[in-house]
């Protein structure tokens, strides 16, 4: 079980590995489209990446519609205690 915290560093991570975007960039209110230059490819991306943090499946459609990096964090969170219960 992941809390908050540690979705939102591995998403942090996955930003600045996968997609190099400047750490700096990243808060909870950052807006994945227009700030981090997020498309809804790289949101696939995204998912497959958390899925494999949680080890729970993650669809993309649950990503649509995600806004900020807080969104992505709360449907993660979401998500995996859902379907842990």
């Amino acid at each position: 079980m992941h809390d908050k915290k540690d979705i939102y560093e591995h998403l942090q991570k996955v930003l600045v590995d996968l997609f190099e975007v400047p750490a700096e960039a990243i808060s909870p209110e950052a807006l994945l489209v227009e700030d981090l230059d997020i498309d809804s490819i790289d949101a696939v991306d995204i998912a497959v990446e958390m899925q494999e943090l949680t080890g729970r499946k993650i669809h993309p459609e649950e990503f649509k519609e995600i806004e900020r990096v807080q969104d992505v964090v709360d449907a993660v969170f979401r998500l995996a205690n859902a379907e842990s219960a």
